[in-house]
Parts: structure tokens; sequence; C-alpha cells
């Protein structure tokens, strides 16, 4: 969810896309997701505001508000509160709902925190990574507690973009960084500089769809020591060739993307937390996810297809014989996508894509 410490309004440079993440802690070998304990606040208790002031500029604000509206009351978990954009329309516009809010960015948490402190108890807010999605549930939420909605707004933050500090940007000169928690081991200097050649070409393939990975990986390891954003713009810029860099942007998009994505281990965790999301809500809830790129949309629209058959396995277009139950229904095959208007108004919405389901059999008892 987005707010003034949230994704995607224009103050940034246009062609940087700008999404929410979750974090990797840990060396840059290691796939567990070791967590910190998760730091819980009511904003009954106020915290003292950012002295930033960021406008907000919530992505597809009208489609997640009407997606939860027909949700009985309950408790909607806000996956990626960052500034709590759609958190806050939430509460507004559907008084029955609650709002329990996870990010793992501390400087987010501050401004979302003071944001949200005016709707009392019916906020909680707890500083964690998203795959811990049932286990923040289980220690701040009842048993009773029901789950109606889970929403997802995945990427980085346009602050986090437009900060230099950050270092995220490849347009703001900056030592190497993209870690969403400023405390995590991994960063965009240890994927720069101490990945070989063969690792950096599998994270600019995978994680970037970028047909140039050999090159750009071959002329990173070459100016090694590479320290900065400018740096790192500078060496990929000049691997990709000439007429191609003429096209789609700045031509170190689609490296930085990459990196962050690596660094911050956005897909690893993605189809954990949304089998955890789909397994908490009750019937009837909802789960909503704002995806910004091909990788992450690839794996909401796999995972909502698993949970809508079951897993089953019998041959499209037959009868079910394998006795797999749908636990899930779509609310639009395909998804939605940001209207001409707000993408216009909005570059950075352009690229998103909303997915949403309901649950339609009984959930697991946590």
């Amino acid at each position: 969810m987005e707010g003034p410490y949230s994704a995607r309004f224009p103050s940034s440079p246009a062609g940087e896309k700008s999404r929410r993440a979750p974090v990797f802690r840990g060396a840059a070998h290691e796939r567990t997701h070791s967590l910190r304990s998760p730091r819980t606040v009511n904003t009954c208790i106020m915290d003292r505001p950012s002295e930033h002031d960021f406008v907000h500029r919530p992505v597809m604000a009208h489609e997640i508000v009407e997606a939860f509206a027909p949700v009985p009351a309950g408790w909607v978990i806000d996956a990626t509160l960052g500034g709590a954009g759609h958190s806050t329309l939430l509460l507004d516009q559907h008084p029955h709902l609650c709002v329990l809010g996870i990010d793992q960015d501390p400087d987010a948490l501050a401004v979302a925190r003071a944001r949200l402190a005016r709707f009392g108890d019916r906020v909680l807010t707890v500083q964690a990574r998203f795959d811990a999605i049932t286990s923040v549930v289980s220690e701040q939420l009842s048993d009773d507690a029901g789950i109606v909605g889970v929403l997802f707004d995945l990427g980085v933050s346009s602050p986090q973009l437009d900060r230099a500090e950050r270092g995220f940007s490849y347009r703001l000169d900056a030592p190497l960084d993209m870690r969403m928690d400023p405390s995590q081991t991994l960063s965009a200097a240890i994927v720069v500089n101490e990945y070989d050649e063969s690792e950096l070409v599998r994270v600019l393939r995978d994680n970037g769809d970028e047909r140039f990975a050999v090159r750009i990986a071959r002329a990173i390891v070459a100016a090694r020591p590479v320290l900065t954003t400018v740096q790192l713009a500078e060496s990929v810029r000049d691997a990709i060739p000439a007429p191609a860099r003429r096209r789609g942007g700045h031509p170190a998009k689609r490296s930085f993307q990459a990196i962050r994505i690596e660094v911050n281990a956005e897909l690893d965790v993605l189809s954990v937390a949304l089998r955890s999301a789909i397994d908490l809500l009750e019937i009837d809830g909802r789960v909503a996810v704002l995806s910004y790129h091909s990788g992450e949309d690839r794996i909401v629209k796999q995972i909502l297809r698993e949970a809508e058959t079951g897993g089953c396995t019998c041959p499209t277009g037959l009868p079910c014989v394998c006795g797999a139950i749908g636990t899930i229904e779509l609310i639009r095959r395909g998804g939605v996508t940001p209207t001409a208007m707000e993408s216009a108004d909005n570059p950075r919405s352009e690229s998103a894509r909303l997915r949403v389901a309901r649950r339609r059999v009984s959930k697991a008892v946590r």
C-alpha cells in the first residue's frame, strides 16, 4: 500500500518504475529467511511524524477500495504498508474494516504510524517481512479475529528511489545499497562486486529479462570496484549496443531492477507469502496483489491458479476426478490495469496489474 512514504508519484524521474519490496536478510549465498522479532505498535500511541512530507499517490486506489468493499467485517492485512496510502483509504471508506500493516522499512513505518494514528485501535503496525505474515497474525491477533482481506503492493517505494542515500536510483549518485531494510547484510555493493560473472548473468536474466546480460555482467566485472550508482549505470550503459540504448528508457533500468530484486529477494518470498495469505482468509475474504513487472505477475498468476484449481491434474475440459478442491475464485481473469488517465497522470503506475481473488471454502484453523 502506498502513502506519503510509498510508491509511484511523479515527483521522481518518470523512467524509474516504483514498487515496494520484501527484503532478504543474510549473506549472498543464503536462501533461508531469518527474521528479527516483529515490532508492533498500536497507533493509539502516536509516533512522531517524519520530517519528510511526501505527496500521497496510491496506485489504482479506486480499484483497491472497490475490491475490498464486499468483504465481511474483520481485519485486512496490508502486507506492504509503506506510507499507508491504501490503508488510509480502506479505513476511511469501509468502517467495518481494521488493518494490520506489515512493512520492512522503518522510515516508511514511522510515516504510516503517524498517518494512521487517528484510527486508534482499528490499526496495528508491525515491522517484519511479508513472508512472516502467518506468524505476525498469530502473534498480534486473537484466534477469533477474522482475516477478511490481504493486500500486496509489490516493489520499491518512490522515497527509496528519490533519496540518493538509499542507493536505488540510476539517476542519483550515491553509494550502491538498494536495501529495503537498512539492517540487512546483503547490499547492491556486494552483488555487484562479489558475485562472479555467471551469477551476475543469472541475476540480470532472471530478475530483469535483460537480453544483454552477458555483456553487462562482463563489463561490471571488468569495472570493479564499482562503488556508486553512477559508476554502475555507466558500466551498464557502455555495455549495451548504441542502437539499443536509444530505445525503452534509460539503458540501466533493467539492470538496476534486477539487482534490487536480488538484494531484497523479492521473487523468492512472494510465493510463500501469497500462499500463506490465501490460507489465512475467511470465506468471502479477498486477496489483492498489485505487481509491476512480468516476473512478479507470473508468480502471482501461478499461485492464484493453483489455489483456484486446488492443484487439479485432470485434463482440461473434463470433469475433475482427482479430488482436488479449489479454495478461491478469481474476481476477474487476467487482472486489471490502470486507466489511461491514471497512467498519464502518474507514469509510475503504467506497468501495474491488479489481480483479485475471493476465498470460497473454509480456511484451516490457525
